[in-house]
């Protein structure tokens, strides 16, 4: 994928999740967007950190002790796990519902 191309896709997953976050209650759930990253903090200092991995062409997403790489994919035109092959945006979705005890949607 060329550069631009990849800058564009991943500029636009990064801000479909700051946009998703928006939504929350600060003290339950609060972000921070700066170039290339968006940080999600929980009420209790806890850190899940989504980033763009230029050189490699990926989106990149912490959780905890938990970590996985998204390449992305033109047969849907989604962020898929370079290991398996789950959806970025349903795994961020996942990850926080278990952080927050209840169901989410990204």
């Amino acid at each position: 994928m060329e550069r631009e191309t990849f800058l564009q896709r991943a500029d636009a997953c990064l801000q479909r999740i700051a946009d998703w976050l928006e939504d929350f209650d600060p003290d339950e759930l609060d972000f921070a967007p700066t170039d290339g990253v968006v940080t999600l903090e929980f009420a209790d200092k806890t850190r899940f950190v989504l980033n763009r991995q230029t050189a490699a062409s990926q989106m990149w997403f912490a959780a905890g002790a938990r970590a996985w790489h998204y390449d992305w994919s033109a047969d849907d035109s989604s962020w898929r796990c370079d290991k398996d092959g789950h959806e970025l945006f349903a795994r961020v979705a996942e990850v926080v519902s278990e952080k927050l005890g209840r169901r989410v949607e990204v």
